[in-house]
């Protein structure tokens, strides 16, 4: 029976919202939202007709919120819910509910979702459909999986609640912190263990099925550039797979989708090793993250087939027939986290936020210049994709548009994005989902000599008086001096304000018309003691003219690295630790982060509690040094 979606609430945030926002005024659909106090001025919410405000800001009390979500569709008017991913995405007993309130589900049936989202279960019914699956088992025991091991939350996805077992008395903890993070994540901490594949791709395969009993397959991508199992790079098509094996995969995708009587977007994903050999890992009941890179090289809108299935309306005949794919796609995921600095997540205002117009780009963005970035979900703040004729192509267009970007604010990604697009081509035959993890990625990519000096003069611009040439004295007896980062420039104008003098750690330039040149085509950003040089490729902190005294207890304690939640003490007062030992365990961005200590010595003071939401630079241990 065919129905009408008029309007639609998207109960969901961030980009994926703002996504589906697109798609509905595509098809003169209304959508309406639910947001949290956190999120009450980001874009999504802003781009809608209506919404509705959850209280709060954990997404335990706002978009795990079931019933408060349904009540909000039905004030809002609207017709059907859709999910998105993440959240309740995957909860059968929420799409039930949505059923049983008369809304229309935009998703497969709760059947289907409880069969595929129980990982445990999962596994067992396609096996039993001859689809290849990994040896698993229950979290009590290793034996017939053997080592390593992966330990592995049962519900979501997105990596929370995944460890590597690689020594049997590793796996009580990595049960009990994956159980953590499965369940601040995705509220069921249930996890289990199966066999971890070295050396392993990951690849996964795009399925459709509609209410008459179609299913198809419509490509595959490859996710195996990882960082702790969270996907960091996603390409259309997979460069590991040929057509003899991307047939096998199709046919096994779409028996696992049929084994279940499953409808609208789904994903089935696999491990691929060196051999060839593929096993099932997992079936995401909902669209992907990375659904953009196959709606690039096919030319489909999957969120708009997902609203014309939940309608009731058959699979176009051309897809059954088979979708041809053209080019090739890519996407990588912009974080609020640093890289270099053991990707501790940022949070904070997004100042500026600009990208390129190039052809083949596309910007799947929960930002904008002023958008705040909170510590209570995830930390990805955009999708940056790209299609060309080439897999070479593609990359290229990725990295320029990530160089010629303006992002202003909170630590992002960015820089190893625009390394991995470098590589990218030159590494398939060592990539792994455990490539990225073991790289050494050493210290930040660092700004030239020039850049440097631009943001010196830059900062001391913002601060100068209008009346005077910068840094110009009547009577110079020295330069004058501009501490940046970790660097310090020395500099001397004429009496006309012109440049006559400049060094950079010491190290002096010859000042001619060509540099000063180069010195006025850099552009440099300077915002609360920020300098922001190459579109903020680059922020080099100004340090302050009058250092303040320290505050008192912070002398010898670490500090939180970000805003977040203490999860586990690990030492009390009086306790001797190693340095490296760690202290305690950090929540953000719904991971969990150790913090260590610093020295060797004994803890003297512990200024936080377990359940404590913490500021960043907040003091948590005291440890005086032995």
């Amino acid at each position: 029976m065919r129905v009408i979606i008029d309007k639609l609430l998207i109960a969901n945030r961030g980009e994926i919202a703002r996504r589906i926002i697109r798609t509905c005024r595509s098809l003169a659909v209304s959508p309406v939202v639910v947001f949290s106090d956190a999120d009450a001025t980001a874009p999504f919410v802003c781009e809608a007709d209506d919404g509705l405000r959850l209280p709060g800001n954990t997404a335990a009390d706002t978009y795990l919120r079931g019933e408060l979500i349904i009540a909000a569709a039905l004030e809002l008017g609207a017709h059907a819910v859709h999910p998105g991913y993440g959240f309740l995405s995957e909860n059968a007993a929420f799409a039930q509910a949505v059923l049983d309130a008369g809304l229309i589900w935009v998703g497969p049936p709760p059947a289907a979702i409880a069969a595929m989202g129980s990982k445990i279960e999962a596994k067992k019914l396609v096996r039993a459909h001859g689809v290849p699956v990994a040896p698993d088992n229950t979290v009590e025991t290793l034996d017939e999986i053997g080592l390593p091991a992966l330990v592995k939350a049962s519900a979501g996805g997105g990596g929370r609640g995944m460890r590597i077992v690689r020594d049997a008395s590793e796996l009580a903890e990595a049960i009990a912190s994956a159980e953590r993070e499965a369940l601040s994540s995705f509220g069921d901490g249930t996890v289990f263990v199966e066999r971890y594949i070295e050396g392993a791709r990951h690849v996964e395969v795009q399925v459709f099925a509609d209410t008459h009993g179609n299913a198809v397959a419509l490509g595959e991508r490859d996710c195996t550039i990882q960082r702790r199992h969270q996907k960091v790079v996603e390409e259309a098509p997979s460069p590991a797979v040929h057509p003899a094996l991307r047939e096998r995969m199709f046919a096994a995708a779409v028996a696992a989708a049929k084994a279940v009587g499953y409808e609208g977007a789904g994903t089935v994903e696999f491990m691929l090793d060196r051999s060839g050999n593929f096993s099932f890992l997992e079936m995401n009941t909902r669209l992907q993250v990375e659904h953009p890179v196959t709606e690039m090289v096919t030319g489909l809108d999957l969120v708009a087939l997902q609203l014309r299935v939940a309608q009731g309306e058959p699979l176009p005949d051309a897809l059954l027939e088979g979708v041809a794919c053209s080019g090739h796609a890519i996407e990588v995921r912009l974080c609020t986290e640093d890289p270099y600095r053991g990707y501790l997540p940022s949070s904070g205002t997004f100042t500026e936020v600009a990208f390129p117009a190039i052809d083949g780009l596309r910007i799947d963005s929960a930002i904008e210049s002023g958008s705040t970035v909170s510590p209570f979900y995830d930390s990805m703040v955009a999708k940056v994709i790209a299609h060309g004729a080439t897999r070479a192509d593609a990359a290229r267009t990725l990295k320029v548009a990530l160089q010629r970007a303006t992002i202003t604010g909170p630590v992002t990604n960015r820089a190893l994005l625009i390394d991995l697009m470098d590589r990218l081509i030159t590494i398939d035959d060592e990539v792994d989902t455990g490539w990225l993890d073991r790289q050494a990625l050493g210290d930040a990519p660092q700004p030239s000599a020039l850049q440097i000096a631009a943001a010196a003069l830059a900062t001391v611009r913002a601060a100068s008086d209008a009346r005077f040439p910068i840094g110009w004295r009547n009577n110079p007896s020295q330069p004058h001096t501009q501490a940046i980062g970790d660097h310090t420039v020395a500099y001397r104008f004429d009496r006309a304000g012109q440049l006559s003098y400049l060094t950079i750690d010491g190290e002096q330039l010859v000042v001619d018309a060509r540099l000063i040149d180069s010195l006025q085509r850099i552009h440099v950003k300077v915002e609360d003691d920020i300098a922001y040089a190459a579109g903020g490729l680059f922020a080099l902190p100004v340090p302050p003219r009058f250092t303040m005294p320290d505050d008192a207890g912070r002398a010898g304690s670490t500090v939180a690295p970000m805003p977040g939640k203490v999860v586990q003490l690990l030492v009390a007062v009086g306790d001797t630790v190693a340095a490296g030992q760690a202290l305690l365990t950090l929540e953000a961005m719904k991971m969990e982060h150790q913090v260590v200590s610093p020295t060797a010595g004994v803890v003297a003071e512990v200024f936080v509690q377990p359940g404590q939401q913490l500021d960043g630079g907040q003091p948590l241990v005291k440890v005086d040094p032995a």
